[in-house]
């Protein structure tokens, strides 16, 4: 009984709101961090922070989930309410209400129906932007010599398009920017491939292309990364997807729809056989104006009655006036070539002048001429300090105290002090004399 009241007694653990929170959190997105969930819509909401708040449902349960702007940006598809989808992300706890939501980071629309809605969602979106008006789209060059290819490389759409050039029109440069054109990943390689066609300017124009099949085979072109990548594109582009019945975003925005690849290839080359039939055409045009011409001009000279003397004596006049114009041409050309001759021996005398050789030879006589009359000036400078320096130097001399040495004195120092009477210097003192040549050292043995 005493061991059950201590047990009885012992503390509990108890959690606040926000640590049992936190704790859920680290649980939930410990276990749930890649995640794919499938359901319905519902409940969109958009604010102004451009985050997506909706709710995913089925038949038994609903989850609350939120699409980041940032991730929301590169959807396939808006959120919309009604709409199936397969959502992919990380489940998290919202501490504002305890609720379990989910951190959605892709949505791909479920069946044919939702695919067909993500289609007319992102066509009405760039119809908006103009992507699809017929005014921006240019003209095929009519006989391209450089033509790129944006496609698989191992599929039967290349080997057509090569075996099509090759037939109707071979000679043609050809590269392939060989991609996926299926899959996660095939988009961004479509869209890399236009834009390295474009930043490289070698084709004159570039196909895009690939078979058929059904709208999740051929989703890839209808991704808004290539149909951006087709509108910014400075090489036309053909665009070459799927069979004729089959329409993708691609085949809006690029400049020329082909319905199949091979199609595309036959619009790119014309047939030697077809080149001849426009060229005997031409021909033909171009002789039955000159028969026309001809015609008329002979028309208009019958009309004029012509005379010989009178176009003899009009030729003449033509002559003389061209006579007097070849004249006046030479005058003038003779003058013109005088006036530069006589303008470039002006500028060749100026030039004399302002040469640089005359003008450092005149300043180095001026320079020598200065040095010389600085000498001369430092010659009579000195020689006036040197007289007015002997007389001083004289009296200095006979001021010294060296000349007082020279007539026998010494001067005698003890310690560095002048000894001047014997009690400043007690017997023996070492002593230091001074003499007029050299000096003595002495010890003092008697003082008196």
């Amino acid at each position: 009984m005493e061991q059950l009241a201590l047990a009885w007694e012992s503390p509990r653990r108890a959690f606040t709101v926000s640590e049992l929170t936190f704790e859920l959190r680290g649980l939930i997105c410990r276990e749930f961090r890649d995640v794919w969930v499938s359901g319905e819509i519902s409940s969109v909401k958009l604010p102004s922070s451009g985050h997506y708040y909706f709710t995913l449902k089925d038949e038994a349960a609903q989850l609350r989930c939120v699409c980041y702007r940032m991730t929301a940006r590169y959807l396939k598809f808006k959120p919309q309410d009604g709409v199936q989808v397969l959502a992919k992300g990380r489940l998290d706890v919202y501490d504002a209400r305890g609720e379990v939501q989910m951190i959605v980071e892709s949505l791909e629309p479920q069946g044919a129906g939702a695919l067909q809605f993500a289609f007319e969602q992102l066509k009405q979106k760039l119809a908006a932007e103009g992507l699809f008006d017929s005014a921006r789209k240019r003209p095929l060059p009519s006989l391209p010599q450089r033509i790129g290819v944006v496609t698989s490389p191992s599929g039967a759409v290349i080997r057509d398009i090569l075996q099509i050039l090759e037939r109707r029109c071979p000679g043609r440069h050809i590269r392939v920017y060989p991609v996926q054109v299926q899959g996660e990943t095939a988009a961004a390689q479509i869209a890399a491939g236009v834009d390295y066609f474009s930043r490289s300017g070698w084709p004159d124009v570039v196909i895009v292309a690939r078979g058929g099949g059904s709208l999740e085979d051929l989703w890839a072109f209808n991704e808004e990364t290539v149909a951006r990548a087709l509108a910014a594109s400075a090489i036309p582009v053909i665009s070459a997807v799927g069979h004729e019945t089959d329409f993708t975003i691609s085949d809006f925005v690029a400049d020329l729809r082909a319905p199949t690849p091979s199609a595309a290839a036959e619009m790119v080359t014309a047939t030697r056989q077809s080149l001849m039939e426009r060229l005997d055409a031409a021909e033909g045009k171009l002789r039955q104006a000159v028969r026309l011409n001809l015609a008329l001009a002979a028309r208009r000279f019958h009309a004029l009655e012509f005379d010989p003397a009178r176009f003899h004596r009009n030729l003449g006049r033509r002559m003389q006036l061209v006579d007097e114009l070849d004249y006046r041409c030479r005058e003038l050309l003779r003058a013109n070539l005088d006036r530069r001759n006589r303008a470039f021996k002006a500028a060749l005398s100026r030039l004399a002048r302002l040469d640089v050789r005359l003008r450092v030879a005149e300043a180095r006589l001026r320079l020598e001429v200065c040095q010389a009359r600085i000498q001369q000036a430092m010659h009579r400078s000195l020689g006036r300090a040197r007289a007015a320096l002997g007389p001083l130097e004289a009296h200095l001399k006979q001021l010294s105290p060296l000349k007082i040495l020279e007539r026998g004195y010494a001067i005698v120092e003890r310690a560095g002090k002048l000894v001047k009477s014997s009690s400043d210097a007690p017997v023996g003192s070492d002593l230091r004399v001074r003499l007029a040549q050299g000096e003595l050292g002495a010890k003092v043995t008697r003082a008196s």
